[in-house]
Formats: structure tokens, sequence, C-alpha cells
């Protein structure tokens, strides 16, 4: 099945109004679908059904899940020639709106000091910002979004319940083959301009080195083995990222798919550290709910023995016409309200890059 029949396949399916999901690993050209045969909402617990999953960031041990056994798979593959690489350094001009810059400096602001009061280390604050769509359509967002982000995790999930969602992240929660895992530690950001060689100021490099602590602790209840990379740069798109790659051996029996999502999952990279004060400070705080929005999601295979899940980054919920894409950043005590606001601006642009042929 080429591209061009995939994307028709699917397209039908949207207009029956039935769940659908298709995803593309980092770096592969083959893309894959389940396409369910019914508008039921299934949900998972133990992770351990073949299908799909898409947790909410406020993940209390359920989680939607499209199954592999009330689906038709379908795939295809994204031709390497015809990858779109080439991405304008601004998809679209985006206004600085003053009630709502005001708004989320005052909150960056609020946090800053609940972090120099030395109640938390590290805060992930967010917020969203709403586009309208002309000429909408399903076809033209699974076509843009798959071939301008290579790198990333591609996937575009439909359901009547949730409406769509759609994502180019470059963040692996974790990556499991029997007892081997994968993971990494992913901070920091600033836009991409020609070159990877860049400088990390203190603010990145200790921001990094906090979420790759607090990752590493968390593991070492559930592991035999534990690999820790250096840092290094990381290009996503249009944006550059301080990355560690962490990876080893899971303790035998005791450790399964659901219990591993439940230590990492938030990541101090989406809610901070310590990992239960951020995540309570950040749904009494941000006045919104992040829904999916750095939850996680991905495809589940041998009974939940082998797995890809993803944390929920760069990503837009699409209802009605209307595009909501979500951002944020991690506050730190050397956090500068005015930087940490430019910086959502500019991560904003990795989504507004596929919308760019319906805005």
């Amino acid at each position: 099945m080429n591209l061009h029949e995939f994307t028709q396949e699917i397209s039908a399916h949207f207009k029956k109004e039935l769940p659908f999901v298709l995803y593309a690993k980092p770096t592969e050209n083959r893309v894959q679908a389940l396409l369910q045969n019914d508008n039921t909402l299934h949900y998972t617990e133990d992770l351990s059904e073949n299908g799909f999953v898409m947790a909410p960031f406020d993940f209390t041990g359920t989680a939607s899940f499209i199954p592999e056994k009330s689906s038709v798979k379908i795939k295809t593959e994204v031709v390497t020639s015809k990858i779109d690489k080439t991405l304008s350094p601004l998809a679209t001009e985006i206004t600085n709106n003053k009630p709502e810059k005001d708004a989320y400096l005052k909150k960056l602001e609020k946090a800053i000091e609940t972090i120099k009061n030395r109640e938390a280390k590290k805060i992930v604050l967010s917020r969203y910002k709403d586009f309208e769509l002309q000429n909408f359509s399903i076809e033209k967002l699974i076509n843009k979004l798959l071939n301008i982000y290579p790198t990333a995790f591609r996937y575009v999930w439909y359901h009547p319940h949730t409406g769509i969602w759609c994502g180019a992240t470059p963040e692996t929660l974790v990556q499991v083959e029997n007892q081997s895992f994968k993971t990494m530690a992913l901070a920091g950001t600033q836009p991409y301009k020609d070159t990877e060689q860049v400088e990390w100021g203190p603010k990145e490099l200790d921001e990094q080195q906090l979420v790759t602590n607090a990752i590493t602790n968390n593991l070492q209840q559930i592991t035999s083995i534990l690999k820790v990379s250096k840092a290094y740069t990381h290009r996503a798109g249009s944006l550059l990222h301080l990355k560690t790659d962490i990876e080893g051996v899971l303790k035998k029996r005791k450790t399964t798919l659901a219990k591993i999502a439940n230590v990492l999952h938030p990541t101090p990279a989406v809610g901070g550290a310590p990992t239960k004060f951020a995540k309570k400070y950040i749904i009494e705080n941000e006045s919104y709910n992040r829904s999916y929005y750095t939850g996680f999601l991905g495809p589940i295979t041998n009974n939940g023995a082998t797995a890809s899940l993803m944390v929920n980054l760069r990503c837009m919920e699409i209802n009605d016409n209307i595009s909501r894409i979500y951002v944020g950043g991690g506050i730190t005590i050397a956090s500068q309200p005015l930087a940490e606001w430019q910086e959502t601006q500019n991560k904003m642009q990795t989504m507004l890059q596929v919308l760019a042929p319906m805005l």
C-alpha cells in the first residue's frame, strides 16, 4: 500500500467517525496504523495487551487504548527522497498577546519564587494557544506531519470521544524489549540556527543534570544494570536540546510495563522535581487541564514485553477547525521569565510547521 492509498483509507475511516491511530518511530520510514472497527472508547490499566496506549499527564493507572484485536492493521512507507527536511525559521508570526503574555509571566514569577523558597528544584509550566484552521484536511495533516520531522516519533490519534491529537515528539519515556530498556533525559532548549555546535549555559546544564539524576534514581528500584551517557546536543526539528541516553536491564519477574510507566511518569522534563510536589503544583496553578499533553503514548506488542512509549511533547489537539497547540518549559532558580516566554514561542513553531498549509 502506497502513502496515497494509506491516507485515503484513513480519511474514509475518519469520515465514518471511527477511531484510528497512525505512527512512525524516529528515523523509520515505515508508518503503521490501527483502524478500530467500532467507536468504543477502550481503556487499559496493566499495559499488557497489544495495541496503542494514550495516557494523560495526570495518569493514575488508567489510559485510553486502541486494541489491536479490535482493529484492522495497515502500513506504508514514507519515501526517504521525498521527506521534506526544509524548515522555515518561522512558520507563522505569533503575535505577543499582552494579557496572555502577562498571565504566563505572572505564573513564571510565582514558580521561581516557590523554587527560591526551596519548595521545589524545578517546575515545568505550560500554556496553550488556539489557531483557526482553513480547509482542514486529515490527508494534509498526515502528509505534512510524516514528511517534516523524520527524526521524531510522529503520530495522529483520533477518537470521537477525544478529538484529534497529533505530534512529533523527540522524547522517549521508555523502550522495552523483554528485559532490556532504553530511556532518556531531555532538557534545555534553543533554536536551531544551521549548526549543532552550540554553547549551553549553567541554567540548561543544571536542569539537564537534575532531570538525569531524578530518572536514574527512580530506576534504581526496578533495574539490575543501569548505564548513563554524557549529555550531548540533540536536534529535534527547528529546536536543539540537551540529551542523555539511559539504558540497562530490568529486574526479572518483578517489573511490568505498567510499573515502569508509573516509576518514570511524569519525568522531571514535563513535571519537575520533586515529582509529587511539582505535579500537584502544576495541577493547582496552571489554570487548565493538560489532558494528553505531556502524558505518554505508543505501541505495545508481545503482550507488554515490547513497547515504545513516548512523552507527548510537541503536540496539538484539533477540534471543530480549531488547533490547540501546547508548549511549556522547565523553570529553575536561574530562569528568566521573558526568556522562558520566548522559549514557548519558539516551541510553538514545531506544530505550526505542520499546520502551515491550513492556516
